[in-house]
């Protein structure tokens, strides 16, 4: 990268790019579908997560993220003909905790640390992140969550929350790289202010989107690496 230089602090999304949503989310909806006689395989199920997840963000945007989750899994039930009960939607609200981090994350983020400032801006509520950062072993220089900004992301009030918090730091906006998954979540809304971003892009060797919901154009961000481990090598060689 030939201006890593400038850059004194680094974004990072959380969920899909330092923690293995997809893995934590299909340990969840596959058991529920084979207990419901629900014939979709994980891909399915994930793009069905996907399609449902942001709707009800969007509809509900302070709600704390265990409480959409239980939203999701009623709809994705609703969807194939079959019901959640009360005790699944508890469980799969509280599952962020059970979702393992990617085994590149704690290394990476410890290497790149010790040259930037590292910030966490998620869709999560302050108490989930909590179980998950203890899996990436960083403390952060600062947390925005979506139950600080009162929405979830591509909302512009959080990169504008992202902004203003990386100032409180005395960094700039020019100063700041966004590092993020998902092109819908993360790096079009960045993009929309001007922020630069770096695309890890985790499922570069299964096509299709996932856990996360199509972008709305055809862009990609010129920065794009397969790992956390590939994007930390490069920025300090």
């Amino acid at each position: 990268m030939s201006d890593d230089r400038r850059y004194r602090a680094l974004s990072f999304d959380c969920y899909g790019t330092l923690i293995d949503w997809e893995a934590g989310i299909a340990a969840e909806l596959v058991p529920w579908a084979e207990r419901h006689g629900v014939a979709a395989g994980r891909e399915e199920l994930l793009a069905a997560f996907g399609s449902i997840e942001t709707g009800v963000e969007r509809e509900h945007p302070t709600m704390l993220y265990p409480d959409v989750l239980g939203i999701v899994l009623d709809r994705i039930a609703a969807r194939f003909s079959t019901s959640a009960t009360p005790a699944e939607r508890e469980s799969f609200g509280a599952s962020v905790a059970r979702w393992p981090a990617f085994p590149d994350s704690a290394e990476a983020l410890a290497r790149l640390h010790e040259r930037c400032r590292l910030v966490i801006l998620s869709n999560i509520d302050r108490a989930s992140f909590a179980a998950s950062q203890k899996l990436l072993g960083t403390d952060f220089d600062l947390v925005i969550t979506a139950e600080d900004v009162g929405s979830y992301k591509p909302d512009p009030a959080n990169f504008e929350a992202l902004v203003k918090g990386v100032g409180g730091l005395g960094i700039s906006s020019d100063e700041l790289l966004h590092v993020a998954e998902s092109l819908y979540h993360d790096h079009e809304p960045a993009r929309a202010i001007g922020l630069d971003s770096v695309w890890i892009h985790r499922r570069h060797d299964r096509g299709g989107h996932g856990a996360t919901s199509p972008p709305s154009t055809s862009w990609v961000p010129e920065r794009r690496y397969a790992s956390l481990t590939e994007f930390a090598e490069a920025f300090c060689p």
